[in-house]
């Protein structure tokens, strides 16, 4: 892999893990035009590690909050409702890991799955009363929305923040709990990357992988602030015409 490919799969990632377009989708796309083909997906966690940064950085007060605050009830319960989000995601990568890895070979699904994603965005929007906290049944479907995200084409972000909307929870709140939620799903997926490469790690050339996630923390931490900009302005819903429009094209010419 170049160092081009290396900024452009960055950029790609860091831009559409924030926006609710699919990072994995697009990643799948790109890789296949670039012909790019690590081990294990390496290139894919080394760009949700980057992005993994620049959620930390936003939501830093929040994240330090919550330590703080750990002995408080409330945060307990908080606490409590993203470990529940995050086991859907648990569930499905132990017992759907082979079924994933091959959707991660095929351009097609990962055009449906936009596709798929393009009208739950469209969904969210219907839901018009939107002051609601997240709790136990909130969390918990949110966290198997996050779970369907981890088939390439399906949005994460798009997905967890559109079952937030229609549960009616603020633009706000939904956004927060989104992104907190990513963090033990993408600290699962990296651990469970690195048990799977072994010993390949010797093998593997780092400058171009380190590139990639510098490229996508930079640009992820721009695209979240846009994000949480457009949710507050109620464009979300927005990028439902991209995701269909790009699914419908690549199903077309694949």
């Amino acid at each position: 892999m170049s160092l081009i490919d290396a900024i452009i799969i960055g950029l790609v990632q860091g831009i559409t893990e924030f926006l609710p377009i699919s990072s994995s989708g697009h990643l799948v796309i790109i890789q296949n035009l670039l012909n790019v083909n690590l081990p294990g997906n390496l290139i894919e966690v080394a760009a949700h590690l980057g992005t993994l940064l620049s959620i930390i950085l936003i939501y830093r007060k929040e994240i330090l909050n919550l330590i703080i605050n750990i002995r408080l009830e409330k945060t307990k319960k908080y606490i409590l409702f993203i470990i529940i989000g995050t086991l859907p995601s648990v569930f499905f990568v132990l017992y759907a890991k082979s079924f994933i890895l091959e959707m991660f070979e095929s351009v097609k699904s990962v055009s449906v799955a936009l596709i798929i994603t393009g009208l739950v965005l469209f969904l969210s929007n219907f839901k018009s009363k939107r002051n609601e906290n997240i709790n136990l049944k909130k969390g918990l479907f949110i966290g198997l929305a996050q779970a369907c995200a981890i088939i390439p084409g399906i949005s994460r972000s798009g997905m967890t923040i559109s079952a937030a909307l229609i549960f009616g929870v603020s633009n706000k709140e939904a956004a927060k709990f989104s992104f907190l939620l990513a963090i033990p799903a993408i600290l699962g997926a990296i651990i469970i990357t690195a048990i799977d490469l072994k010993y390949e790690f010797a093998s593997i050339i780092w400058f171009p992988i380190v590139i990639t996630s510098i490229t996508a923390f930079i640009s992820g931490y721009f695209a979240l602030k846009i994000l949480i900009k457009l949710l507050e302005n109620g464009k979300f819903y927005y990028f439902a015409y991209y995701c269909l429009l790009l699914g419908l094209i690549t199903l077309i010419i694949t």
